[in-house]
């Protein structure tokens, strides 16, 4: 006899696409009723499962691997996960118990009502299989669903043995040996995303229902208004409202220079002085005299030297979540719904990764050769095969699930939506860009003594673009060409100038920093980052705006390293005005996303960080420690109630100091109840 095997995917699109491959387009959908069979297409019948229009189920042969061989397939699937978490009936209303008691009472784990038709597809096709193959996605959130397909299987079928097949995208070989290497679910992981939901649970319900009803009691419009609380949320908004009042507090500072400029074969040469500025004048006119003094300047360094811009590294979900947010005009949700999208459809790899090193293994040759046909960039593809093609620079990064994003079939771009098209193209170019030799050029450095100061000019010429022809969101430019100087040469500078300026303040929190800023925090996954930062505007914490002038290469650079700083900073000296801002952007471009809080949003920060906390709400650490007790569950070092008790006690103790020092949060929030809430920035008040 036959034995029967039931696939259960993720998505309906990873079904249909996995069923399809398995099946060699020979697939047949079940549950049908009385149908013209001449009309029957051998890749699906359009019809759902009992109770969901969008889930199916896939009928076909494959001959698996021993000790299965030859089976009867069903492939179906969800949507996400089956299972929620709530506490028991007794403790659900929101005045049942003392907010700090929702760390103690009992949490149950049901079938979520929408779900419950495919919850019992899966017991029903169960109770005929053999074996069990999950296809959920290959990170923790995956696994924990594929725990909960699991348990509604057992549920028809004690002896169910179970499996997950190991995939990355739905390209057809990469399936195939998905289902014929099968593994086993990785029960740490499970038990990880297990603790943080019953964390998100218990932590999420009782900050809430403690801000709520205390801040409701202040009348007018916070009275019918939830004021919800998220262990990433509020980190979240934390670095919106920190960097909100470096701006606001910023103090400017006057500064001197020193400019220096030499007009030679029609060029004027302007030479920068070495000390950069000074924040005294005094200090700054004596240096100065002291210069035109010496009325003459000698050469004390002539250096030409070959310089390169890297190509860029692999790309990892943070990367195309900042860098699409600066440079495909869509914010870093959009970005990620359309890369999932992308990727169930198969054209890209799984687009939740923080690896970015390609494994030895991937023929990177036979990526490149698909995008061939492609009008745009098909011609720089081929260079590629011809010759020109480098390996990948490997990063830090690689969390053993995935590999970088990277194309892994062909589309037409024009069969693409814009959206779609826009973030495919990025993500080819990148991957292309990786691919390629670094841009190459010559670097000129002159270095003079004007008195008894150092200044000095640089020029850069590019000899060989490389990379940058195909991946064309960095820009490097040669810059105007130094004339000719002789080493130990003096000469009377045509201008020599004392000028002066000050400082100016760094910018509102962008996108891509916020996203950075998250990153190097622990402040959620690379998964779900893009749904914290959706949510404090959903709650209407922050507001967004497009910043006027975010310069290209510097937005990029500012992008990649973060930002620190604290609240009430003067600001950075090293932003002057009419120059570079201390964020690290120039004018001359739009579109990036800024974020600036709203009324209540700075209230609850301030509010919280004026309890004499240990650790206070608005700052990243106590999700950031959460987060690394997390991996210690997935490195088998620590048990998930072991967790569970050591995160909620740190949590216990900052709900015990606010419930104490309640009237500090109610002082700071009363001023709310005086605005017409809906939209007003908060710098219009504060």
């Amino acid at each position: 006899m036959v034995q029967k095997i039931l696939c259960v995917a993720e998505k309906p699109a990873i079904a249909k696409a996995v069923a399809n491959h398995l099946a060699g387009g020979h697939v047949n959908t079940v549950g049908l009723e009385a149908l013209d069979l001449a009309r029957l297409s051998l890749i699906s019948l359009q019809r759902s499962i009992q109770g969901n229009q969008y889930v199916k189920n896939y009928e076909f042969d494959f001959a698996f691997g021993p000790p299965w061989g030859n089976c009867s397939v069903t492939m179906t699937s969800v949507i996400g996960h089956l299972n929620g978490v709530e506490f028991e009936p007794n403790y659900r209303k929101w005045g049942s118990c003392a907010p700090e008691h929702l760390f103690d009472v009992q949490v149950i784990e049901t079938v979520d009502d929408d779900k419950k038709p495919l919850a019992d597809n899966i017991t029903q096709q169960a109770r005929y299989a053999k074996a069990l193959f999950i296809w959920t996605d290959c990170d923790r959130e995956g696994e924990h669903i594929g725990a909960e397909v699991r348990q509604a299987a057992l549920k028809g079928n004690q002896r169910l043995q179970v499996k997950r097949a190991r995939f990355s995208n739905t390209e057809r070989a990469h399936v195939l040996q998905a289902a014929l290497n099968p593994i086993d679910l990785d029960e740490r992981q499970v038990n990880a995303v297990a603790a943080r939901i019953e964390l998100d649970l218990r932590l999420g319900a009782s900050f809430t229902r403690f801000q709520t009803l205390e801040l409701q009691r202040l009348g007018e419009s916070l009275a019918d208004r939830v004021i919800s609380y998220g262990s990433c949320q509020f980190p979240t908004l934390g670095f919106v409202v920190d960097r909100y009042f470096r701006v606001k507090n910023f103090v400017p500072e006057q500064f001197w220079s020193i400019k220096v400029v030499h007009k030679r074969e029609g060029i004027d040469v302007a030479f920068l002085w070495r000390r950069h500025r000074l924040f005294d004048r005094m200090a700054v006119t004596l240096l100065f005299e002291r210069c035109l003094s010496a009325r003459t300047a000698r050469v004390s360094k002539l250096q030409k030297k070959p310089t390169s811009k890297w190509r860029p590294l692999p790309l990892t979900t943070v990367e195309l979540q900042k860098l699409g947010s600066m440079f495909l005009r869509m914010n870093s949700q959009q970005v990620m719904k359309i890369a999932e999208d992308l990727y169930t459809k198969g054209w890209i790899s799984y687009p939740r990764t923080e690896t970015d090193q390609f494994d030895k293994g991937i023929d990177l040759r036979k990526l490149i050769e698909k995008q061939v046909p492609d009008q745009a960039w098909g011609a720089y593809a081929q260079n590629l095969l011809n010759g020109w093609f480098r390996t990948p620079r490997s990063g830090r990064n690689n969390d053993q699930a995935h590999p970088p994003i990277h194309p892994v079939n062909y589309v037409v771009p024009a069969s693409l939506s814009p959206d779609e098209r826009r973030v495919y193209e990025f993500v080819v170019r990148r991957f292309l860009g990786c691919c390629s030799e670094d841009a190459k050029g010559e670097s000129t450095t002159i270095e003079i003594s004007y008195g008894d100061e150092s200044f000095h000019a640089n020029g850069r010429l590019v000899l060989q673009r490389n990379y940058l022809d195909v991946y064309t969101y960095d820009r490097w430019e040669s810059s105007q060409q130094l004339p000719t100087f002789q080493l130990n040469e003096v000469f009377e500078p045509t201008e020599a100038t004392m000028t002066e300026g000050e400082t100016g303040p760094p910018g509102y929190l962008t996108e891509p920093e916020l996203i950075g800023l998250m990153d190097a925090n622990g402040i959620g996954t690379d998964a779900t980052m893009a749904e914290h930062i959706a949510k404090i505007q959903e709650r209407m914490y922050v507001e967004v705006r497009s910043r006027s002038g975010a310069g290209r290469e510097n937005a990029t650079e500012a992008a990649t390293r973060g930002t620190r700083g604290g609240r009430g900073s003067r600001g950075s000296r090293d932003s002057g005005q009419g120059g570079a801002r201390a964020d690290g952007t120039t004018s001359g471009a739009s579109g990036v996303l800024e974020f600036i809080p709203t009324t209540l949003g700075c209230a609850l920060i301030e509010g919280y960080d004026n309890m004499g906390l240990a650790t206070s709400l608005g700052k990243p650490f106590l999700r950031k420690e959460m987060e690394v007790k997390m991996k210690e569950i997935c490195a088998g070092t620590k048990a998930r109630r072991e967790v569970v008790q050591e995160v909620l006690e740190g949590y216990r103790e900052v709900l015990v100091t606010a419930i104490r020092q309640v009237n500090v949060l109610r002082a700071v929030s009363f001023f709310c109840i005086l605005l017409a809430f809906g939209g007003r920035l908060a710098r219009e008040y504060y």
